[in-house]
């Protein structure tokens, strides 16, 4: 998923809290910034074919 929002890549050595920005730095210590959200869920999900079914199923 993308998301506009980042988070810089170096908050947990340099920064004492997360510093999000919508740049693609960080505006405090210019370290790159990346994306903030984790993907929904895994493409390569063993029980992906069974949670889809289920879901059209109960559409």
């Amino acid at each position: 998923m993308k998301s506009d929002i980042r988070v810089c890549s170096a908050w947990q050595d340099v920064h004492d809290r997360p510093v999000y920005t919508l740049s693609a730095t960080c505006p405090e210590c210019g370290a790159d910034a990346e994306n903030s959200a984790p993907a929904p869920l895994d493409p390569a999900d063993p029980h992906g074919e069974y949670r889809r079914s289920l879901k059209r199923r109960n559409r």
